[in-house]
């Protein structure tokens, strides 16, 4: 199989999406050959099958100079792929959809938000299949979808066999955001330091542009903890970092609400860091116990802090025992193999 991949951004330094490098990588095992266009490109190490090619925003290009490389990669490339796989951007799919149908290749859409305009219909009527993994997923019931594993490399993503000697550790990790509600997080942190619960929350992620003003607003509500240790800023870093961050902290708290997928829940219970979140998505990848304790009520501080404070006061083989049962339900449903395989036996059908 030739496989066209159009794909938003390749940089395994890249803290958010630097997870698709190691995507490609895997699939590239399975097939004779692969494009990859990004709409950005940074560092990267692909096997010699592998052929990335960016439409220039790294270079600071137009959006018509974008559009101009687009059509010329996927016209010239022709005779190199006979199958496409756009992830996560239904906007490639419109552009090329119409010229892929008239050269008769396969259109496959990775897409996982809950939310999607007229764009995203007419990128799904263009495609074969689309692929997600909510099921609070926009295309989640069509007929033409189908759910597939997260792809989580448990052999990177894995518990160390040294934690961190240090205890009551909280994780955030992520770019700071509205979105991301890191507020509710340090409203929570602020009812358990006034507990004198004994704790450190170790945030990691770095603002947008447009979020600058909310990150500046989240240091303010933040200064008193920060000064007295309880939480550290870090900047954000690349995703093959992340598991070393995992292995050193307990607790991984996610407010990314309903509807959405973060990957970096099952990036944290494959390496042993319990997650606490308030996303209902991972209602069934817990089992109906651990969910009890686990989500907690979305954007409610209060309720957070006891879910926390929940956990560190659990004996020890008691948190071994649920660090087990996310890391198995990890292994068995969302590795990396096994989306692979099922994407590939998929799409060379």
């Amino acid at each position: 199989m030739k496989l066209l991949i159009l794909t938003q951004k390749i940089d395994k330094n890249d803290d958010i999406l630097g997870f698709f490098h190691g995507w490609v990588e895997k699939l590239a095992q399975y097939c004779e050959f692969i494009i990859v266009i990004c709409l950005e490109k940074g560092a990267y190490n692909l096997p010699t099958n592998v052929r990335v090619l960016s439409l220039g925003k790294e270079e600071d290009h137009s959006r018509i100079k974008y559009l101009m490389n687009f059509y010329n990669f996927i016209w010239t490339e022709k005779n190199n792929y006979d199958t496409v796989f756009v992830h996560m951007n239904p906007e490639y799919v419109v552009l090329g959809g119409l010229l892929w149908k008239i050269l008769n290749k396969k259109i496959f859409l990775w897409y996982n938000h809950k939310k999607g305009g007229l764009k995203t219909k007419i990128a799904g009527k263009l495609s074969k299949k689309i692929f997600y993994t909510s099921d609070f997923s926009f295309f989640a019931k069509s007929k033409k979808s189908q759910i597939m594993p997260a792809g989580i490399d448990t052999d990177v993503f894995k518990a160390r066999s040294t934690k961190h000697e240090a205890r009551s550790t909280i994780l955030s990790l992520g770019r700071i955001s509205p979105v991301k509600h890191i507020d509710i997080l340090i409203d929570a942190l602020k009812i358990l330091s006034e507990k004198d619960f004994d704790f450190i929350a170790n945030i990691y992620g770095d603002p947008t542009e447009k979020d600058i003003d909310y990150y500046n607003k989240t240091r303010e509500m933040a200064s008193d903890l920060e000064k007295k240790g309880k939480i550290v800023f870090y900047k954000g870093v690349s995703n093959y970092e992340t598991p070393i961050i995992y292995n050193q902290n307990e607790i991984f708290v996610n407010l990314t609400p309903t509807g959405s997928f973060d990957k970096t829940i099952l990036e944290a219970m494959a390496c042993g860091c319990i997650p606490i979140v308030c996303n209902k998505s991972f209602e069934e990848i817990f089992n109906h116990e651990l969910s009890s304790t686990l989500i907690f009520k979305e954007s409610d501080p209060k309720d957070l802090s006891e879910k926390i404070l929940y956990f560190f006061n659990l004996y020890e083989e008691k948190k071994d025992e649920i660090k087990r049962i996310l890391w198995d339900a990890v292994v068995r449903n969302h590795n990396l193999d096994k989306l692979v395989k099922k994407l590939v036996n998929t799409i060379s059908e």
